[in-house]
């Protein structure tokens, strides 16, 4: 192995818009150090990606079919914690901000600047540091100021990790037999998750599921 290979990182780059990768791979690409070793188009395959390639760093976009960007980095820490998270988004969302830091990723990147940030927050991951966006840090003192100032934390979440993965899968049309499948649960444990969901978010059926999925970001329009 070569000096620039043993420093080489080795990237995963998941995104539902093969246009997208394409770009980002030429990004990256034309850095010596940053190769990309494997590409998902949805957040289960990036999973499945993750487990067969190791990488040192997945990039997820938050949209995707299957499971989101956010859910996809939540499986990586628990079965790949090697494997670094950087999250490159379309959304600048607190919110998804805040839930890329709970759910393990190390940086948070605007597609509307790749160009100019993706390779340093590439790099700074993999030096072990955080690389938030300008409004994200502005996020950050915000929300520790009024924590300080009200003495409240982060608001718990509506819904479990699995609700939100059953609601997801529900809202873009899967039947309960193919989520059980996916999911590896039984059948009657997706109808009790949905019954859960449409009760605790006071929904009548898998239309308002559907609907609430594209307002939370869960699915596209």
């Amino acid at each position: 192995m070569t000096v620039s290979e043993a420093n080489e990182t080795r990237i995963l780059l998941a995104d539902d818009h093969a246009l997208v990768r394409r770009g980002v791979r030429l990004i990256l690409e034309s850095e010596p150090d940053l190769t990309v070793v494997a590409e998902a188009a949805d957040g289960a395959e990036a999973v499945e990606a993750a487990r067969a390639h190791r990488p040192d760093l997945a990039i997820l976009d938050i949209a995707m079919p299957r499971l989101t960007g956010l859910q996809a980095a939540r499986e990586l820490s628990r079965v790949q914690p090697g494997t670094r998270v950087l999250i490159l988004t379309m959304y600048d969302n607190e919110q998804y901000f805040f839930e890329a830091l709970a759910a393990g990723a190390s940086g948070y990147v605007l597609k509307s600047v790749a160009d100019r940030d993706l390779v340093e927050a590439c790099r700074a991951t993999m030096r072990g540091e955080p690389f938030l966006y300008p409004g994200a840090v502005n996020a950050l003192i915000r929300n520790y100021l009024h924590r300080a100032r009200e003495g409240e934390d982060i608001p718990e979440r509506a819904i479990t990790e699995r609700e939100e993965e059953i609601l997801k899968l529900v809202a873009e049309g899967h039947s309960s037999q193919e989520i059980a499948d996916l999911l590896v649960i039984s059948v009657k444990t997706v109808e009790r998750h949905r019954a859960n969901l449409l009760q605790k978010l006071g929904l009548k059926d898998r239309l308002e599921l559907a609907r609430y999925a594209i307002r939370v970001g869960l699915i596209e329009p």
